[in-house]
């Protein structure tokens, strides 16, 4: 079973720059940006709460996931998270209608992820703020957040769909957080013009 361990923090905008400034004296360079679209889905046992399975769109791809949030008051999380990518990400959404899963909640996402040693590090931007995440095993989130001078940022315990329901706006039954028009179009039409 992959288990999934990581550390959220909230930034503001002077500390993204000065993380990123970081992680280029590191060494680390950038990946290209991605841009998300992620659809929660309720129904079955996902009602009953503590699981959660989405469908993210990013770059041209998509991913089916599945995560078990294991319970702990710790800021650093670990939950269950079995994944796949599809080939066809209305179909599958489809499919999901069809089992009378049904969508619950929507977020968008930029981010750049880098790579320190056995961890990797994503810079977000989500219509209600700025965030890094640090992923690797407990030791190695602590190291890096040694190295990038992180150790005081202020952790955040929700995750991105459970701060959603907080800020995000209700539209037809369907909690979402979006980024303007313009922005999202900007961000489509620079990764199509990468992936010709």
């Amino acid at each position: 079973m992959p288990v999934e361990i990581e550390k959220k923090y909230r930034l503001t905008k002077k500390q993204r720059e000065a993380i990123g400034q970081r992680l280029r004296r590191l060494g680390a360079s950038p990946g290209e940006v991605e841009f998300e679209e992620n659809t929660l889905y309720r129904g079955g046992r996902l009602d009953l709460g503590g699981c959660a399975l989405r469908l993210r769109r990013v770059n041209g791809r998509a991913l089916l996931t599945f995560k078990q949030r294991f319970p702990s008051k710790s800021p650093i999380k670990h939950q269950r998270e079995e994944e796949t990518e599809v080939t066809d990400a209305d179909a599958l959404a489809a499919i999901l209608r069809c089992l009378e899963f049904r969508p619950s909640l929507v977020y968008e996402k930029r981010r750049v992820s880098w790579n320190i040693g056995k961890a990797e590090i994503a810079l977000d931007e989500l219509p209600f703020g700025l965030f890094m995440e640090i992923e690797g095993s407990e030791k190695e989130i602590a190291r890096v957040e040694k190295l990038l001078e992180a150790e005081a940022l202020p952790a955040v315990m929700e995750t991105y769909p459970a701060l959603t329901a907080q800020l995000g706006i209700k539209r037809g039954g369907v909690i979402e957080a979006r980024f303007a028009r313009s922005v999202r179009d900007r961000a489509r039409r620079s990764v199509q013009s990468r992936l010709r």
